[in-house]
């Protein structure tokens, strides 16, 4: 079967793999799409260094096969599955996810809503985790004034819907080219990066950065006595550390009297993922894909992504 694979920093190739064996409690899922992510980018590029130690090699990374979320069906269920079986349209995360056929465990895979498609799918289980998970942490109710900065973006675009689904007052911070994006998603007021700064006029409850262009002071002026900084991305520039720096520099910020910071680790849930699936089939949450690539465009894809402009998504069609 083809497999998208980095054999060297800066590159990958359509290659050949064998199919995975089928674990008793997993199933065989026949890849339709798969959406790329930061960690794809960083590991396949090598940029910032740092990530060279996940990618295991300083001048060389460990062969992988890239992705770590995909949408498809299942093809063939293991001997000690009951709550899956073969045509079942699934959604998940796995490493190497972008390839042909992947097996994953029972519990890293939801049954993918009927009114969405593979490549919406495909796009959610890591983008909208990180933004259910980083809403919750940093106390989203009903009535909350919330600032999504980097609004445009895959984990923007959900952070948008969720807020405004929990009952929130959102402003979206993005290009000029995405304001209608974002407010057509649910933000009630959306701010042009490039002619406003959100620190300057409002008060929030909650400040959900996946920017991390913003200084902890800045970040603190703008939130309300007791409010909350969540970061959920940061600015990968820095060839070393990328945003590593940053968030240090922010922790002891925190502990010295700054903003109360929330930076926290997405983890995979299957209940959670089970309420984005709920979430989609009743139209409160629409995944935004930005561009779709065929599999043996892959590093166009990964090159796309890198820009740091993509508006939701980027996804690879698989089969």
């Amino acid at each position: 079967m083809k497999a998208v694979v980095c054999r060297q920093y800066g590159s990958v190739a359509i290659e050949e793999v064998d199919r995975p064996a089928l674990p008793e409690g997993a199933v065989l899922v026949r890849v339709r799409a798969g959406a790329l992510n930061t960690i794809d980018w960083f590991l396949a590029m090598g940029k910032p260094y740092f990530a060279r130690l996940m990618a295991g090699g300083g001048r060389r990374p460990r062969s992988h096969v890239v992705g770590v979320e995909f949408a498809g069906t299942v093809e063939a269920v293991g001997a000690n599955v009951t709550d899956f079986r073969p045509g079942d349209d699934v959604f998940g995360a796995a490493r190497g996810s972008l390839t042909e056929y992947v097996a994953v465990p029972v519990e890293r895979v939801v049954r993918k809503p009927v009114r969405v498609s593979f490549e919406q799918a495909a796009g959610v289980p890591t983008a909208g985790l990180t933004a259910l998970q980083g809403l919750r942490k940093g106390g989203i109710a009903r009535g909350r004034r919330v600032l999504v900065n980097g609004a445009s973006g895959g984990i923007g675009t959900c952070a948008v819907q969720l807020a405004t689904h929990f009952g929130a007052e959102v402003t979206g911070v993005c290009s000029t080219r995405n304001l209608e994006l974002v407010r057509s998603i649910g933000a009630s007021r959306v701010i042009d990066y490039s002619r406003e700064d959100f620190a300057s006029e409002r008060r929030y409850d909650i400040i959900f950065d996946i920017i991390g262009n913003r200084s902890w002071r800045e970040c603190g002026g703008a939130l309300k006595p007791g409010g909350t900084l969540v970061m959920a991305g940061g600015d990968w520039h820095n060839r070393w550390f990328g945003p590593l720096g940053r968030l240090v520099w922010l922790r002891l910020a925190s502990l010295a009297g700054g903003p109360r910071l929330v930076n926290y680790m997405t983890r995979f849930d299957a209940a959670d993922l089970s309420f984005l699936a709920g979430l989609m089939d009743a139209g409160a949450l629409t995944p935004v894909v930005d561009r779709r690539f065929p599999m043996n465009e892959a590093i166009d894809a990964l090159l796309h992504l890198g820009t740091g402009h993509a508006r939701g998504k980027v996804v690879i069609t698989v089969s």
